[in-house]
């Protein structure tokens, strides 16, 4: 397995047919199945996305062979293990060769080089056993008849720029992540869930299609500094059933600003008249229309991940005495989130574009896009508990110009 035929085609079908005497086996080019004469196969296959899943399910193999796994998603990689079944009694295996890098970098690397394994699920099935795991580390030295037919590989080598070079040269799986968001971490964004406190603003995020609902939940503290404390993600939702989930993890007691939806929400139904953002408001939702420039979203969420000063009292005490730092992330997420966070240290650069995040594997760019449409909102710093204004009920009646303009 490749991602892609043509590289299918150069790196390992031409190389195998050479050195395949005729008497031994043969290849079709039309199925891509090469045959022996004792009746063993070996087809050639590459992964269009998801749509491959479709191609393969219920498919049989003995032995899958992934080349540059790390080409491959998580969901790709555990769809294709499921193929590894059969009555017979030869052995089931799968071998990956990579690199370090792309968007599979991560789940390779907490699999083989950090040895995290998924052990604690209430399901049985699902943790993951480490016996089933092995890594053998090889470095370019390992490839002798490489080096001795291209001798300037080492020099090309060096003369990559510093994360490539320690990743593609030393075999450095901390050199780089493959991401688009390189900055980053769930150790540096990261932080311990808490009780919101009830002065700081609330706001609603999502991205909605029938393949995926993802629901974004923030509060935005004195600083400016935004907390993403809740997600939802679900398929299969129409219009209605959204909204309907939207409100179901809306505790009472939280007042939303407002609430962020993509630009397609107003588009009008030709024979209803209606928009999707009519639903949403008839169920209660003040949704607002965000921005869908691409680009200048996913750096503006670029730029809320850098450092802000940490001035915020309610902050500074979620530390030890003495121990709260200078700065802290514009965008922090609670600890309890999952998709979200993953999502965003898994999606890719864009090979066309540089700046732009990458549309596959399309089940990543959900929750990115629900980031984006939050980041293009310029949401409000909470106001100082100081300035909080007392309830109407206190004191005497107040200037209606006074109370619009926050009595600035």
């Amino acid at each position: 397995m490749r991602c892609t035929y043509p590289e299918l085609e150069e790196n390992h079908i031409r190389p195998i047919v050479k050195m395949l005497p005729p008497e031994v086996g043969s290849y079709n080019g039309s199925t891509h199945l090469l045959t022996f004469q004792n009746g063993s196969t070996i087809r050639f296959g590459h992964w269009n996305g998801e749509a491959s899943e479709q191609e393969y399910n219920g498919q049989e193999y003995d032995w899958i062979f992934i080349d540059e796994a790390t080409q491959f998603s998580e969901r790709a990689f555990n769809f294709l293990g499921g193929c590894l079944r059969g009555v017979n009694d030869f052995p089931k295996r799968m071998y990956l060769t990579c690199n370090p890098g792309g968007i599979g970098h991560n789940w390779v690397k907490r699999l083989f080089i950090d040895c995290r394994y998924k052990t604690d699920s209430d399901n049985p099935e699902e943790n993951e056993n480490p016996e089933d795991y092995n890594f053998v580390f090889a470095t370019v030295e390992d490839n002798e008849p490489l080096l001795k037919s291209s001798p300037g590989y080492l020099k090309a080598l060096a003369s990559m720029p510093e994360d490539l070079r320690r990743a593609y040269r030393y075999g450095d799986w901390d050199a780089v992540g493959g991401n688009y968001f390189k900055e980053f971490s769930m150790k540096t964004h990261g932080f311990k869930d808490f009780k919101i406190p009830q002065h700081w603003l609330l706001y609603r995020s999502f991205d909605y299609g029938l393949d995926m609902l993802a629901l974004g939940f923030f509060a935005v503290d004195e600083d400016g500094r935004s907390w993403c404390f809740r997600e939802f993600c679900r398929k299969g939702l129409i219009v209605s059933q959204a909204a309907e989930e939207i409100l179901n993890h809306s505790l009472p007691g939280e007042d939303y600003v407002f609430t962020c939806a993509p630009p397609d929400m107003w588009s009008r139904q030709k024979d209803s008249g209606r928009t999707m953002a009519d639903i949403y408001m008839e169920h209660g939702i003040n949704i607002i229309k965000c921005d869908n420039s691409r680009v200048q979203g996913h750096l503006l969420l670029k730029d809320m991940l850098r450092p802000l000063p940490l001035r915020d009292n309610f902050v500074r005490s979620l530390f030890p005495e003495g121990q709260a730092p200078d700065t802290l992330p514009g965008l922090m997420f609670f600890e309890s989130l999952t998709q979200t966070p993953e999502n965003l240290m898994n999606i890719q650069s864009d090979k066309l574009d540089p700046n732009d995040c990458a549309k596959e594997p399309h089940n990543l760019t959900h929750t990115v896009d629900m980031l984006r449409y939050y980041a293009m909102s310029r949401p409000l710093a909470a106001p100082p508990q100081s300035e909080q204004w007392p309830d109407e009920d206190e004191g005497e009646e107040r200037d209606y110009d006074e109370f619009m303009t926050g009595e600035a």
